[in-house]
């Protein structure tokens, strides 16, 4: 599975909103900063997210984001399935070679590994609220572990 920029970084920005204490808010250039992203990126994302219901924008001068609802009631399959534009549904239509449409659309193999993939893994982060990815890596990993069927396969990387 490949995490894109779009997904990655909308959940970054997640996790900056769901460090804050009640009633404090992020403005964009804040929110953009803090994540190494331009504004205008930032943006979109914060438009994403809070069409979806995740966040909320505050206007005025004491205006920004924050969440629209506990990080612990935050899914991160629910935020993926936002950020993320659908892309078991053209898994098929992305490898047609030279052709319009896949040779093996009809009956493939590979399509059931594809989609057993993306069950499994939206399985995992359904289990995984953005309230758990808040903390240092080393409890953020520990906690991913203990979910029903993940295991180790390489170590956490160490900067």
């Amino acid at each position: 599975m490949k995490i894109s920029a779009q997904e990655e970084y909308g959940l970054r920005c997640l996790v900056q909103l769901a460090t804050l204490a009640d009633g404090e808010s992020l403005t964009l250039p804040q929110i953009a900063d803090r994540e190494g992203i331009s504004p205008a990126n930032a943006g979109k994302l914060m438009w994403l997210l809070n069409k979806a219901g995740f966040v909320q924008a505050i206007r005025g001068t004491k205006g920004g984001y924050s969440l629209a609802r506990p990080a612990q009631e935050i899914h991160l399959n629910e935020v993926i399935k936002v950020l993320d534009a659908d892309v078991l549904n053209k898994h098929c239509e992305s490898y047609t070679g030279v052709l319009d449409s896949c040779v093996h659309k009809g009956d493939c193999g590979i399509r059931p590994v594809i989609v057993g993939l993306h069950e499994i893994v939206e399985n995992a982060l359904s289990q995984i609220t953005l309230a758990q990815l808040v903390g240092s890596e080393s409890s953020v990993d520990a906690t991913f572990h203990q979910i029903q069927g993940i295991h180790r396969t390489i170590e956490p990387q160490r900067i």
